[in-house]
């Protein structure tokens, strides 16, 4: 028997709680339908700005979501399931979003130095990574304003619902600029190669050239991309250097021929693209196999190219007679990709991938974002400069 607390519109008037007697059992159903309700109500709210596009309705659409998700109880957040939504949205812990600077500020002045990037949601990464960058050219360029602006809606959306920090996208960015009088703006990208999102914002600055006195976009991380996989530049040179530099110490190693000796390779994970710039990852590797660094291998999450899909890979690192494996991402931030992609436990992910094929001794992962290496922020500060200049 439960007590006179229980709603009495789920069983009739109060007569007919005293007629009949009502077991936790006859109850429970409609407990559970509740729970799953709840659940998705909220999986409703997360798919709803899992989106790509800003309008008018998105910011409050996105207190809704962290308001409905923060009625739920444990039992029902481990319940939210979505088209795109689950209990990570809200639920992971990716760091102290507090320690991150959105650089929404106005008061910008006539010299704009916008930083652009994708974006990501993992607190610590966009802290250190994107933010490591956006210092180091504030520090570079004292008579510029550094703001920033991200690409991805979707991630804009993710960081204001649950950690109430705004970001501007490029058209809040570059309106936010016109409206402070900004004359001269320089666009620094932090994307990797001239690929779909280097195009797309190549676009949008257009839309706003005539709105100020000079208009610049510097080059990305990897500069010009060439015409096949045998171009290599000065800029894959330094960037294939100070990432190995990076590995190599991470792991404890003094020299790639230590690692050698150990019998240990560096696999670096990009993204991947259908773009015509994907020649830009097996340039990467030219350049490794240029430099000697026989024991480094290239690989992509989209396998496009497709020598670097991880099968590939993982039959490149076995004919190289390696049968220790470190992973580390080729991408600016230690994001998603990064955490699942790479370093999952889904049997999917690459340490999965490695660990399954079942001809290594260790599978190591690096969760680090390029954009926090020194020598790939000096890399932007030089690219910046070029163009300020």
């Amino acid at each position: 028997m439960i007590d006179e607390e229980f709603p009495l519109a789920l069983i009739g008037t109060k007569e007919k709680w005293y007629d009949h007697m009502v077991s936790v059992s006859d109850v429970q159903p409609y407990e559970e339908d509740a729970d799953k309700m709840a659940a998705d109500n909220v999986a409703k709210l997360i798919d709803s700005i899992y989106v790509q596009n800003f309008t008018d309705d998105t910011y409050d659409n996105c207190e809704k979501a962290k308001k409905a998700w923060d009625e739920l109880t444990d039992a029902q957040k481990e319940l939210v399931e979505g088209e795109d939504a689950d209990p990570d949205y809200f639920g992971r812990d990716t760091g102290d979003a507090s320690k991150d600077d959105p650089l929404n500020a106005d008061d910008i002045g006539e010299n704009e130095l916008l930083v652009v990037s994708f974006g990501t949601s993992f607190n610590n990464s966009r802290a250190t990574d994107i933010g490591g960058i956006e210092k180091a050219l504030a520090k570079a360029f004292p008579d510029w304003s550094v703001r920033r602006a991200f690409t991805a809606q979707i991630i804009i959306n993710h960081v204001y619902a649950r950690d109430g920090e705004k970001i501007d996208n490029m058209e809040q960015a570059l309106e936010r600029a016109v409206n402070n009088g900004v004359k001269n703006l320089v666009i620094q990208p932090t994307h990797l190669m001239h690929g779909a999102e280097y195009d797309e914002l190549k676009a949008a600055v257009e839309e706003y050239s005539d709105k100020f006195e000079s208009v610049a976009i510097a080059e990305p991380l990897l500069g010009e991309v060439g015409n096949d996989a045998t171009v290599i530049n000065e800029d894959k040179e330094n960037v294939a250097i100070a990432i190995t530099k990076a590995a190599l110490k991470e792991a404890g190693f003094d020299d790639l021929a230590a690692a050698k000796e150990a019998g240990v390779a560096f696999v670096f994970m990009g993204h991947g693209t259908s773009h015509t710039a994907k020649v830009s990852y097996d340039q990467m590797q030219t350049q490794m196999d240029k430099l000697g660094y026989d024991n480094v291998f290239i690989g992509t999450v989209e396998g496009e190219p497709e020598d670097t899909e991880l099968s590939n890979v993982i039959q490149k690192v076995k004919d190289g007679g390696y049968k220790k494996v470190v992973l580390r991402p080729l991408m600016v931030v230690a994001g998603d990709h990064a955490n699942n992609d790479m370093a999952g436990d889904d049997e999917d992910s690459w340490k999965s991938g490695f660990t399954a094929d079942g001809s290594f001794e260790s599978i190591d992962c690096q969760i680090s974002g390029l954009g926090g290496i020194e020598d790939i922020q000096s890399i932007y500060v030089e690219h910046a400069s070029a163009v300020i200049k």
